[in-house]
């Protein structure tokens, strides 16, 4: 091809991937039909197929990568029929295990959006709307449940990242060494002191990962035993921060839950905070899962001193039923996630002319990531859709059906209630004979789960409480109903007695 044919083609490209507008209207609108069906039949459906990876594996079918593109019509179509009978759906009302939501319509289409627009939130050149967009989200985030306004924040992937966003604006304040060039040191012969991190025992894992991540290792963490309401023993946290400063180490921060992730227990937050600020060390609050129930007016006490926390981790694809992608933490003080974050090389022109004396955010400077998707639209978009008073009416009957299921379960035989704490319960099948034994018990609630999980009729998740092995259920399903705890009750109570069944007859053949 000679140079004036190559110049021809370049003027007139048109590249394999690019779509016009007609094609893509009529692509969007077949898709929307299909999902918009999807969504009508899903409580018909079960809440997952229960195939395992081999069987995935062979209806994807093992191919290598095409040499020739295909239709996009064909793609979509195959898309949709792999998800749509292949996947667990979170969506569906019967889904109470891990504690990701009923993701909301509108909030899929805001996605749609957002990819069709392709907003990088690194920078206010980047995306002058999108960043005030998610400015704003975060404000609406914090007067939702009750913090401060002017606070910082970023949406970020999940719990984890939100939760180690916290962890590392508090060891860039509240640690004097320069830790961006000298790292985690200490005086020479202090090799053996650490900065020592408290939370209760049973706080989420991601705290074993930001200990580690981020060079402090696993023995900084002081496990603090938690009183007979299962929160962090104040009492306690205090003797051992006293006796961490005798020996050497430097205390720097406690997390607090609010909502932890199998009981749904809030630790009593107005303590550790007062602790805090005696000792001078970062209060953190993992409200990833239960953080927006303190919009409730009478929640007010159960969250007392949450106002107190220099940061807080929330998750919006918990309990403010968006879909996944959406974490989200919010700093006191927005110069705490700058001085932890903020770099800028040469290559960077960001900072831009200050219009109006009004300094623009670029959000690469608050957190982990620079290249960065518009996470916060779908989150904008649907608190613009239910307000503040249309969440405060999901949350509170979230909480009010795992209330009645507890109550429900209280008095059925064979089934025995556990905890209840925001929207988890927590419960057991106990066939009368065998109610003392524990061991007996815990394999079969273990076995039961795992034939629930994989028949798809329910899907719970699990708890261990006090030793014992016990089914789990979190609701934070706007498309939940009464009706929904009656199928549950009913389905526990027949394949626990049928898998009970089994397990003696094994034990008589065995015996």
């Amino acid at each position: 091809m000679n140079n004036f044919a190559v110049m021809e083609r370049l003027s007139q490209r048109n590249a394999v991937l690019n779509v016009q507008a007609s094609e893509f209207k009529t692509l969007a609108y077949e898709m929307v039909d299909q999902i918009a069906a999807f969504m009508e039949e899903l409580p018909n459906k079960k809440v997952t197929s229960g195939e395992n990876p081999n069987a995935i594996k062979a209806i994807l079918g093992e191919r290598n990568l095409p040499t020739s593109g295909e239709a996009p019509n064909e793609i979509i179509g195959e898309a949709t029929n792999l998800l749509f009978n292949h996947s667990l759906f979170n969506g569906h009302p019967r889904f109470w295990g891990y504690i990701t939501s009923s993701a909301a319509p509108l909030g899929a289409l805001a996605d749609l959006l957002v990819a069709s627009v392709n907003a990088n939130v690194g920078a206010f050149a980047l995306s002058p709307m999108a960043t005030e967009i998610e400015k704003q989200t975060i404000q609406w985030i914090a007067e939702l449940i009750g913090y401060q306004k002017n606070c910082g924040g970023i949406f970020v992937s999940g719990g984890n990242m939100a939760n180690f966003t916290g962890f590392l604006a508090a060891r860039k304040h509240k640690i004097s060494t320069d830790i961006r060039r000298e790292g985690i040191v200490f005086e020479k012969g202090e090799e053996a002191k650490q900065y020592t991190i408290y939370c209760a025992k049973g706080t989420h894992t991601w705290i074993e990962k930001a200990a580690e991540l981020f060079g402090h290792g696993t023995n900084a963490i002081r496990w603090i035993n938690t009183n007979r309401k299962q929160q962090l023993d104040t009492l306690a946290l205090e003797n051992q921060i006293e006796k961490d400063k005798q020996e050497g180490h430097i205390p720097f921060i406690v997390i607090g839950n609010a909502g932890s992730v199998s009981t749904g227990i809030i630790d009593e937050l107005d303590k550790i905070s007062v602790i805090c600020k005696i000792h001078n060390l970062w209060f953190h609050v993992d409200g990833a899962y239960g953080m927006p129930a303190a919009a409730l007016p009478e929640n007010i006490n159960l969250f007392k001193g949450y106002k107190e926390a220099d940061s807080i981790a929330l998750d919006p694809h918990k309990w403010l039923y968006s879909p996944i992608e959406a974490g989200c933490v919010l700093v006191k003080n927005p110069q705490y996630l700058t001085e932890a974050f903020s770099f800028k090389p040469e290559y960077y022109k960001f900072d831009g002319e200050q219009m109006d004396g009004d300094t623009p955010v670029n959000f690469h400077e608050y957190g982990m990531q620079n290249s960065r998707g518009f996470r916060a639209l779908k989150v904008w978009m649907m608190l613009k859709q239910a307000g503040k008073e249309g969440y405060i009416d999901m949350i509170r009957e979230d909480i009010s059906l795992s209330k009645k299921l507890f109550e429900l379960i209280d008095v059925t035989s064979n089934l025995e209630a556990c905890t209840q704490n925001l929207s988890i319960a927590t419960f057991r099948y106990v066939p009368e004979e065998y109610s003392t034994d524990n061991e007996y018990l815990n394999r079969l609630n273990e076995k039961l789960l795992e034939h629930l999980q994989q028949d798809g009729e329910v899907f719970l998740s699990n708890a261990i409480i006090d030793g014992n092995y016990c089914l789990r259920m979190c609701i934070v399903n706007f498309r939940t109903s009464y009706t929904d705890l009656i199928a549950l009750i009913n389905i526990v109570l027949k394949e626990g007695k049928k898998l009970h069944g089994n397990m003696q007859l094994q034990l008589g053949i065995n015996a």
